[in-house]
Parts: C-alpha cells; structure tokens; sequence
C-alpha cells in the first residue's frame, strides 16, 4: 500500500501526517528523519487497526505538485 503523507517545516524540525490514517503523525529533525518514522508510525497504525479489528482505510489521498 502507498498513503500519501504531508510533511511540513516546523521552527525545530519536521512534522508529518497521514490525511487517510487520522492520528497517525510523526515529527523529526530533518525531513529524511521524519518520512522513516512515518514509514514506522504508519506500520505500527495498520497494526493496532488490525488487532482490534477496526477496518484498514484504504489510500484516497493523492499529491500533485503544481507549478506557478
């Protein structure tokens, strides 16, 4: 599976969020540091999800760049 994951500067590093996996976040130093925890974060959520029987929310979200 491939979900889409908005990474965004903060004043101390990098924040990130899934739009289809609400809570599922992560924040890091630098933007490499925080897409390998969200890899991990996004993991651990399709795990919890799954042990307590909750439906896995398949990607919808999708990214386009759009130059101006």
């Amino acid at each position: 599976m491939h979900y889409s994951v908005v990474i965004e500067k903060t004043d101390n590093g990098y924040s990130a969020y899934a739009p289809d996996l609400p809570g599922c976040i992560a924040a890091g130093d630098s933007q490499v540091e925080v897409e390998e925890l969200m890899r991990e974060a996004i993991i651990m959520h399709l795990e919890s999800l799954r042990e307590h029987g909750e439906p896995v929310p398949e990607p919808q979200t999708s990214v386009a760049l759009v130059e101006v």
